[in-house]
């Protein structure tokens, strides 16, 4: 199993979520995908790599985005022989201690979403501002994609290798929020059963969030075009792309 966290200005938290990976599932290895941080996170996770061989670094040459750093990461685990591939975020808002969770239902499915939409979920330490835009998001995509799924942008996911290859990764561009809306619904498109389990979402203590307007634009206006054209395609009976 390979942990991906994709980090940029991550040095206060990349060691401790680390370590706390380590605890949690002994047996994992850990890909830290650093975007050329300029506070030395890459160097920080360097360090962590050579006292450990369970964890390895991939630099990165620039801030390209969450969803680029993802993608590298899954193509360099499937290249090395992985077969589950997790998302993780470095600043402690999931549980690495919940991973286990989430490893015990892919045994029964393609993907696994930590969701904190579905009843044992919960956030903690949020603003009610941030919560309705996240809510709202996962409603808006949901209604207009036509998926079952509560969470759509949630973060916290294990993925089998088969189901990563069978998405079309190639054909990915989208990022951020984006980013886990599209993988979600091409799961779905492709037929691959999906579970969600619930986590407790804890606010970052430390660091700044990479949350911004042109993020959720981004996602809000891609989703819309997704939507429409699936619903064109079915009235003309077209297969979606």
């Amino acid at each position: 199993m390979l942990v991906i966290i994709p980090t940029y200005n991550e040095a206060e938290n990349i060691k401790p979520i680390v370590a706390r990976v380590r605890e949690s599932v002994p047996d994992a290895h850990i890909l830290v995908a650093d975007d050329n941080s300029p506070d030395g996170t890459g160097k920080v996770a360097d360090e962590l790599a050579v006292e450990d061989d369970h964890v390895r670094v991939l630099h990165r040459k620039g801030k390209e985005g969450l969803g680029a750093a993802y993608l590298a990461g899954f193509r360099w685990g499937i290249e090395h022989g992985y077969g589950v591939l997790v998302e993780m975020d470095a600043d402690g808002s999931h549980q690495p201690e919940e991973l286990p969770r989430l490893l015990t239902a892919l045994k029964g499915a393609d993907l696994v979403i930590g969701s904190r939409w579905v009843p044992g979920g919960r956030i903690v330490n949020w603003p009610k501002s941030r919560e309705f835009i996240s809510r709202g998001g996962s409603t808006y995509s949901r209604l207009l994609l036509d998926v079952p799924i509560r969470d759509m942008t949630a973060g916290f996911r294990a993925f089998r290798k088969e189901t990563l290859e069978g998405l079309g990764m190639e054909a990915v561009a989208s990022q951020g929020y984006c980013f886990q809306i599209d993988l979600a619904w091409r799961a779905v498109k492709a037929g691959f059963h999906v579970i969600e389990v619930p986590v407790t979402f804890i606010e970052r203590e430390r660091g700044e969030s990479k949350m911004s307007r042109d993020i959720v634009t981004e996602a809000a206006w891609r989703v819309m075009t997704w939507g429409v054209s699936s619903r064109v395609n079915k009235l003309l009976g077209r297969k979606n792309a």
